[in-house]
């Protein structure tokens, strides 16, 4: 496995990396616009660095359906708060959760480290952005669905194998296009154009991905798999669920971990370090 660099911090193979959510958007499934104001996402930030996170993944759209936000709108909501986090944290690694690529160019130029590219490269625009400013990228898989949509009876022969031939492909594409190599992450994107059955098989067998050695992230904290494996808990029920699957993504060896809750997170990952003799 490589060393995981960004923004001149290096994540080296055994070490895990906490990154948090910050969501500018009124309409989250998780904290239902609680984080939607410039203030309380500044704040959540604070927040989020202060229990730990080493990145801080800030959002400006919904994931799944909703009102719509065009692109103007969107750059509304984040470039501004990541101006601001940089000023504030001048160390912190921060990610922008976005698909398009004239987004990922204003929020590279306001500081951002790293692209989260969840709906799996529906701009290949975005890798390119991401090599001219000299920025990481997330490669996920999303099924090939459009954006903000939930996948309708999807199907896969073998999602685990359709998973790595994607994000490794997407994760070459972007090496070829000039983002580093060792900036470059790839995503299972659980939930994301899978049902609960595909987004557990993903779970059991992330070692697979891990195989590929590019380093993994594991976006899963409160998702509908969790609280569907749990009789259909509501999504503020779904914390004990959010920290075993996290537990086993990072025994087998993921790398970064997409989270609501840093601290917990770390607490978690920290004894996870500690059962398998590695350092968090």
């Amino acid at each position: 496995m490589t060393i995981l660099r960004l923004r001149g911090r290096e994540f080296r193979p055994g070490e895990f990396a906490i990154m948090a959510v910050v969501n500018r958007t009124p309409d989250s499934f998780y904290d239902r616009g609680r984080t939607y104001g410039f203030e309380a996402a500044l704040k959540a930030v604070d927040g989020a660095v202060e229990g730990g996170a080493d990145i801080v993944d800030i959002g400006g759209v919904k994931a799944g359906p909703g009102d719509e936000v065009d692109p103007a709108e969107e750059i509304r909501r984040v470039a501004g708060l990541v101006a601001a986090v940089r000023d504030r944290h001048p160390d912190l690694v921060i990610s922008v959760d976005t698909w398009r690529a004239e987004v990922g160019e204003v929020v590279a130029e306001a500081g951002a480290d790293l692209l989260n590219d969840t709906w799996g490269g529906v701009d290949s625009g975005l890798a390119d952005v991401a090599a001219r400013h000299g920025i990481g990228l997330v490669c996920a898989h999303a099924g090939g669905v459009t954006p903000r949509t939930r996948p309708h009876r999807i199907a896969y022969d073998d999602v685990v194998a359709d998973v790595v031939d994607h994000t490794v492909g997407l994760a070459e594409r972007a090496a070829a296009a000039g983002v580093a190599r060792e900036s470059i992450l790839i995503d299972p994107a659980h939930d994301f154009g899978k049902n609960t059955r595909h987004s557990l098989e993903i779970s059991r067998r992330l070692g697979e991905m891990v195989g590929t050695g590019w380093p993994v992230l594991v976006a899963v904290s409160n998702k509908d798999f969790v609280g569907e494996t749990l009789g259909g808990l509501p999504v503020d029920e779904r914390h004990a669920g959010t920290i075993a699957t996290l537990a086993v993504s990072a025994w087998q060896g993921a790398r970064v971990f997409r989270v609501h809750d840093a601290a917990s997170a770390r607490d978690a990952l920290a004894v996870v370090s500690g059962l398998r003799g590695s350092g968090l």
